[in-house]
């Protein structure tokens, strides 16, 4: 294999990433910080910042004051070197945002999909509405992350199984590719959510742990060795067809899962379980919300209601525990937020007496729109990485 000898071209090249990877992840900083976080000297870390200056990727965005002398300039890279699209598709809306290469987001919208199934003009349409608040072209966007239910292909990057979106299938992936003209990834939601909690929840630090998600739909993401597994042909982390003991299994998995561990944690059972305890609502989650309320207020139902959830769901991540010995389990979706920490010191009792491997059970910590901002961290991840490729000595 050829290589580059080690030119002072290529020296500086190599500053110059290294310098502009450090302020893209660590933020704002002096020469002298940068020198030193880098071990450069301030001479060559004034010349690499003049350098990335010239070429509009890295500005001055402050002052940092304290010690003697005048105040030292902090350099940040400019926001607008690249903008990205993150998305979250589900049967009824459609959650769009876009960010700048700094990972702040600049303005997130939900769209409401109107009887439209072509995926297309869908994500077009929720970029575009996206965009317009932002300020940002269509066009200026160097990354899309969209985030789906069900089976991906690993090989092709298409939804395989996408029950509740019947016209996400083979080809998606390459008419989203053409009509947007830049780099376009589809990714499973759960999985999304996971590198959301990793990147800013419950799993900072953490290279081993799997998210159980309790929300319409059952599902689950495991993290081992700092990365999302996804299985040969994409479905690990398909838990509402999981066996479990006294519910009948599916019968046809090109439909949504009826049995299995689905009918006992998807939000349709839930709150059923939460109305014969007396507490119904208009959602499962917020069924839960009261429940939980009203056990720390000391209610025989409420803790009745909770006791019974938690054996539920400890019936599939006993079963996953088993498997995996993850560590961690977090709980998320609507429902695994809602239970908070309640269910999920419930959840950890009932596991630990069922299973020989005991995981810490806690709940998922990112709120709002987890999937969407999974989405977003992975584009700007995208674009970071197609910046970091560009930046070659002049």
């Amino acid at each position: 294999m050829d290589r580059r000898p080690g030119t002072p071209s290529l020296l500086r090249e190599l500053n110059d990433r290294a310098a502009l990877e450090l302020l893209l992840t660590a933020g704002p900083m002096t020469r002298a910080q940068l020198g030193e976080r880098t071990g450069l000297s301030k001479v060559t870390a004034s010349q690499l910042l003049s350098r990335l200056e010239e070429r509009g990727l890295v500005q001055v965005a402050g002052e940092q004051a304290g010690g003697r002398g005048p105040n030292a300039a902090l350099y940040a890279v400019v926001p607008s070197t690249a903008y990205v699209a993150g998305l979250h598709v589900e049967r009824d809306v459609i959650s769009a945002g876009v960010a700048d290469v700094t990972g702040a987001v600049v303005t997130e919208v939900s769209v409401d999909p109107n009887g439209t199934e072509d995926p297309v003009g869908l994500v077009r349409g929720a970029v575009s509405a996206a965009c317009g608040p932002a300020g940002v072209a269509p066009e200026a966007l160097k990354a899309f992350v969209i985030g789906t239910p069900g089976v991906l292909d690993p090989r092709t990057g298409d939804p395989r199984l996408a029950v509740n979106l019947p016209a996400w299938h083979e080809g998606v992936l390459a008419a989203l590719r053409t009509d947007l003209g830049r780099p376009v990834s589809i990714e499973n939601d759960v999985n999304l959510a996971a590198m959301a909690e990793r990147a800013l929840g419950a799993a900072v630090g953490l290279d081993d742990f799997t998210l159980v998600w309790l929300d319409v739909g059952v599902g689950l993401a495991t993290v081992l060795g700092g990365r999302v597994h996804r299985g040969v042909t994409g479905a690990a982390g398909e838990i509402g067809y999981l066996p479990v003991p006294g519910v009948p299994l599916p019968q046809d998995v090109s439909h949504p899962a009826t049995g299995a561990f689905q009918s006992l944690a998807g939000a349709q059972a839930v709150a059923e379980l939460a109305a014969s305890h007396g507490f119904a609502g208009p959602t499962a989650a917020g069924a839960v919300r009261a429940a939980v309320a009203a056990a720390e207020a000391g209610d025989v139902a409420g803790a009745a209601f909770l006791d019974k959830l938690a054996g539920r769901v400890a019936t599939g991540v006993a079963a996953i525990s088993v498997v995996l010995d993850p560590g961690v389990v977090l709980l998320g979706g609507s429902v695994g937020l809602a239970g908070g920490e309640a269910l999920a010191a419930r959840v950890a009792a009932e596991v630990g007496r069922i299973c020989p491997a005991q995981p810490e059970v806690v709940p998922a910590a990112v709120t709002g729109r987890p999937v969407l901002r999974g989405a977003i961290l992975s584009a700007v991840d995208q674009a970071r990485a197609e910046l970091l490729a560009s930046v070659a000595a002049p």
